[in-house]
C-alpha cells in the first residue's frame, strides 16, 4: 500500500507500525522514522518564515488565521504524482497541520479515489485508538494490537510506579511568548505520570495567558514544553522566561516528539516525566529527552 502522511504524529504511527517502506508522501516536519523526507516527496510546507522567535511566530500565526490565510500549502502536483492509495490528515489543529478538508477539496480537484484517514486524537486512549485504526486501515490490524498492547503495558508500569506517591502540581507551558497553558493530552500526560496539572484541561484546547495568571496557579515545579520545538530550544526559551516563572524546579522536555505529537512516542514522554516527578520510582530516561534547567 502506498501511503501519504500529512501529519507529523500519522507519519511516527506509520513508522511505528513497521510501515515505514510503505511511505510515498510526507510532510516538512515528518522526521520520525528518521530518514523520512529524505526518500518521500515533501507535499505539505509552511508559510512560517524560519528563524523566527516564539513571539514573532504566534504573531504571524495570529495574522494569517485574522486575515483567513491557510498555515501550510499543500503540493497537489507532488501528491498526485506520489499517487497514494492511503492518505492521513487531520482537523485538530489548524496551526499544527494541513486541514483535511483542503485534502479532499485537493483530491477532488486531482480526481483521486485515494482513502482519506483523519487522525484528531484529544486523549491518551483517542492515541492508541488512532493507532488501531491506521493499522486496520493500511492492512495491517495485528500490528496495531500488538503495537497498542505493548503501550498500554508501559502506561500500566508507570501507573503501578506512582501509585500511592504525593502529586505535585505541575505548569506545564505549552509556549512561553505568550505563554499558553496546554489541552488536548497533555494535562492527561502529567496526571499519568504521577502529578497535577497546575492549569490546562484535559481534551480542551490549548489556551493562552498572563503571567499574573500563572503565578496564581500554585505550581510546584514548571516544565517548558513549547509546542514543535525540540530539547535545545526548550532550554532555551526555559532560560529566556527563567526569571517570570514560578518559584521551584523548571525542566525543559523535547515538546515536539514526546509531548504535543499525538503518536506513540507520548508514552516515552509520560515516562520521562514521571522520571522527573518522582526520581527513583521509575527509569532514568535516555539523554536527549529532558532536562532540569533550575
Amino acid at each position: 500500500m502506498r501511503i501519504a502522511s500529512l501529519l507529523p504524529a500519522a507519519t511516527e504511527i506509520v513508522g511505528a507500525l513497521g510501515l515505514a517502506d510503505d511511505l510515498v508522501a510526507v510532510t516538512y516536519e515528518c522526521d520520525e522514522p528518521a530518514g523520512v523526507r529524505d526518500r518521500c516527496a515533501v507535499v505539505v510546507d509552511t508559510a512560517l518564515p524560519a528563524g523566527l522567535d516564539p513571539a514573532g511566530v504566534d504573531a504571524v500565526v495570529r495574522d494569517r488565521a485574522a486575515r483567513g490565510l491557510p498555515m501550510y500549502a499543500l503540493d497537489r502536483a507532488a501528491l498526485a504524482a506520489a499517487a497514494p492509495d492511503l492518505i492521513l490528515t487531520q482537523d485538530l489543529c489548524r496551526v499544527c497541520a494541513l486541514p483535511s478538508d483542503d485534502v479532499v477539496h485537493a483530491l477532488a480537484v486531482l480526481g483521486s479515489d485515494a482513502d482519506v484517514v483523519r487522525v484528531d486524537p484529544h486523549t491518551v486512549e483517542e492515541v492508541l485508538a488512532a493507532v488501531t485504526e491506521v493499522g486496520v486501515r493500511a492492512g495491517h490490524p495485528r500490528a496495531a494490537s500488538a503495537l497498542v498492547a505493548g503501550l498500554r503495558a508501559r502506561l500500566d508500569a508507570v501507573a503501578a510506579a506512582v501509585a500511592g506517591r504525593a502529586r505535585p502540581r505541575v505548569l506545564v507551558l505549552e509556549w512561553t511568548d505568550p505563554p499558553y497553558l496546554p489541552g488536548h493530552w497533555v494535562p492527561e500526560l502529567v496526571r499519568r505520570a504521577g502529578g497535577l496539572a497546575a492549569g490546562g484541561a484535559e481534551g480542551a484546547r490549548s489556551v493562552a495567558v498572563t503571567w499574573d495568571e500563572i503565578d496564581g496557579l500554585g505550581a510546584d515545579l514548571t516544565v517548558v514544553a513549547p509546542c514543535g520545538y525540540g530539547l535545545d530550544d526548550a532550554i532555551a526559551q526555559a532560560h529566556d522566561v527563567l526569571e517570570t516563572l514560578p518559584p521551584g524546579p523548571v525542566v525543559a522536555i523535547d515538546s515536539a516528539s514526546y509531548v504535543v505529537r499525538g503518536g506513540p512516542r507520548l508514552v516515552d514522554g509520560i515516562e520521562a516525566l514521571a522520571a522527573v516527578l518522582h526520581p527513583g520510582a521509575v527509569p532514568e530516561p535516555p539523554p536527549g529527552r529532558v532536562s532540569r534547567v533550575q
